[in-house]
């Protein structure tokens, strides 16, 4: 290995057993080489540095090596040599990237034909094979499936859902996963001990955390950190290892913690500034703010039990338990939510320093907004209108408006909560078009719960009691709960009455068939698909004429009476009024100096 090779091909491993991890499919491709059942294709996929180019290697020297069939190479011999060398003729190793067209693919084809020349197996490994165009996909459908004997591929890619599935179905699919954190640690320490370095522990951790699971990413994080870390003969330190990859470290999450308990706007600005004038890498920040979270989080709802099991030194936990005290397990759920919500927004930013300094300020200000549990009262007045207290779900931490908001309560009365990451600068802002944490209003119990449509929530059976919700008309005319108890005569059926209907220009047949109905003794109970229809049928011509046509069929006299419409339906100006008396508008405009502009309506 030349002098200058980087540390990932110095260490690249030339057996099986060598591999970081991926022990599942090390042992079967191990067990397939030494009992010689070798398949016509295998397909390698996960994320990059994993090892997937190493295996298919490393199986191919296994096939070929002068001891096979054997389950691990010896190194030792010609084959296995020169197939380490990289000119081994019957080992060819494909770039999908630059040999993607189907021409290409052509010549693989013809050379697939001859029989191997120089070892036992002729073995073609197509590297980013996910490159490969549609047009060779299918040239090389029929090799995959049936190719010559002593002949095999082996296709490594990062894409596999950009393969077709005809392609998968030939192949034998590994998932090689990305290497626990630990596992990545040990295996820079043993790197770092051959190469005769000394170092402390936490730089290791440090660059096993960076690495994301990658082997080959933590062995060029690694050579980068003792290039430009330190000399040869001096250890490597957790601090040299953090200026040199861009890490912030212990003491910058503190003043961050401390910033935020304290509600610090101008600390939080000057901290990002720092963060930039270091060149600290945003991405790992985010990564490692959202594990502090989970692990604060954690630590609060389990106590010393979560902390034991978390993979942390004995002082780290006492500090996180320490500061875990200073939060509530609420405002811990809400931030460790809007931290992972807000990490591909800022990474993807145009202005990535403004995204972060956003989303700090806004967890800053977190116990400033108004707290759910303040809003629910067990009496209002809007309870009168048919506005339920405020039901609060337990992950919602608070509630936060912006002045002059716009609500957009649905006819159910329920309404709209400002996601807390996300204040609106503006003072005539449509609440409505941003996603919101919804405030769950229970429906009063003088309203019927309001359907999506008629068509997919049918109306609750006639034989029920009704509620004692009725019209104007009926309640003048009669007792409410005069015709509850009278059972249902099934001699006269509502569709016998629309049947009847038919000839009828009083009342179009169409506003009919939009309402249910059941005669219960003298009287006709009605209950309406809408509000509108049941409106239309109140108005006394219509309630003549109704009365007129219930009484022609069924041969005698009847009263009509209504029961609430499945679907009510109120104008904005009706569900304006209703909302001012609302506790949670009351609390915004009180808290913002904020107004009710507007109130739409929401079809659910």
């Amino acid at each position: 290995m030349a002098a200058n090779a980087s540390l990932a091909a110095r260490y690249r491993p030339q057996t099986f057993a060598e591999v970081v991890g991926q022990d599942m499919v090390k042992s079967i491709l191990s067990r397939a080489a030494r009992e010689d059942r070798v398949a016509p294709a295998y397909l390698l996929s996960g994320t990059r540095g994993v090892g997937k180019t190493t295996i298919a290697r490393i199986f191919a020297k296994a096939l070929n090596c002068e001891h096979a069939p054997t389950g691990e190479p010896c190194n030792q011999c010609e084959a296995c040599r020169r197939i380490t060398q990289g000119n081994f003729v019957d080992v060819v190793e494909i770039d999908g990237a630059s040999n993607r067209g189907i021409d290409d693919i052509r010549r693989l084809r013809d050379a697939v034909g001859y029989a191997p020349l120089e070892g036992r197996y002729k073995v073609f490994i197509i590297d980013e094979a996910h490159m490969l165009t549609k047009e060779a996909f299918n040239a090389l459908l029929k090799t995959l499936e049936e190719p010559p004997a002593r002949v095999t591929f082996i296709m490594a890619t990062t894409e596999q859902h950009k393969f077709p599935v005809t392609i998968v179905s030939r192949c034998q699919h590994f998932v090689f996963r990305q290497i626990p954190e630990a596992t990545l640690e040990a295996h820079i320490c043993d790197v770092l001990r051959r190469e005769g370095r000394p170092f402390e522990a936490e730089a290791a951790r440090l660059i096993a955390r960076r690495a994301a699971g990658s082997v080959r990413d933590s062995m060029s994080l690694l050579g980068q950190v003792l290039a430009l870390g330190c000399a040869p003969d001096e250890p490597l330190t957790a601090n040299q290892t953090r200026e040199v990859l861009g890490l912030a470290g212990r003491e910058v999450m503190d003043r961050l913690l401390n910033a935020l308990a304290g509600q610090d706007a101008a600390g939080i600005a000057a901290l990002v500034r720092e963060l930039l004038a270091q060149g600290a890498d945003m991405g790992f920040f985010l990564r490692e703010l959202g594990a502090l979270w989970r692990n604060l989080f954690l630590i609060t709802q389990a106590g010393a039990a979560a902390a034991g099991d978390l993979d942390l030194s004995e002082s780290e936990r006492e500090r996180l338990v320490a500061t875990a005290s200073r939060f509530t397990l609420t405002y811990i759920h809400a931030a460790w939510q809007m931290t992972l919500d807000s990490q591909r927004r800022i990474l993807t930013s145009l202005e990535p320093s403004a995204g972060l300094e956003l989303l700090l300020l806004n967890l800053a200000m977190l116990p400033r907004l108004l707290p759910l549990e303040e809003l629910v009262a067990p009496t209002s007045p809007s309870s009168a209108s048919g506005v339920a207290p405020v039901s609060v779900p337990p992950s919602s931490p608070s509630f936060s408006s912006a002045p002059n908001v716009s609500s957009s309560p649905a006819p159910a009365a329920s309404t709209g909560a400002a996601s807390p990451s996300r204040p609106s600068p503006d003072r005539n802002v449509d609440a409505s078009a941003e996603k919101t944490t919804p405030v769950v209003a229970e429906p009063a119990p003088s309203r019927s719960p309001e359907p999506s449509s008629a068509a997919s929530v049918p109306a609750p059976p006639l034989t029920e009691t009704p509620k004692p919700v009725e019209t104007r008309a009926s309640a003048a005319r009669r007792p409410a709960a005069e015709w509850k108890s009278v059972p249902v005569d099934p001699s006269l059926t509502w569709a016998a009455f629309l049947e009847s209907c038919q000839d009828n220009r009083d009342i179009p047949l169409p506003m009919l068939r939009q309402v249910t109905g059941e005669v219960r003794g003298d009287w006709l109970v009605l209950q309406a698909l809408s509000q509108v229809i049941g409106q239309q049928l109140q108005r006394p011509e219509k309630l003549r004429a109704l009365e007129a046509l219930v009484a022609a069929w069924a041969g005698r006299p009847l009263r009509v009476a209504f029961r609430p419409p499945q679907k009510i339906v109120r104008t904005e100006a009706e569900l304006k009024e209703e909302m001012q008396t609302h506790p949670v508008i009351k609390k915004f405009q009180d808290a913002y100096d904020a107004r009710l502009v507007r109130c739409t309506p929401v079809n659910r």
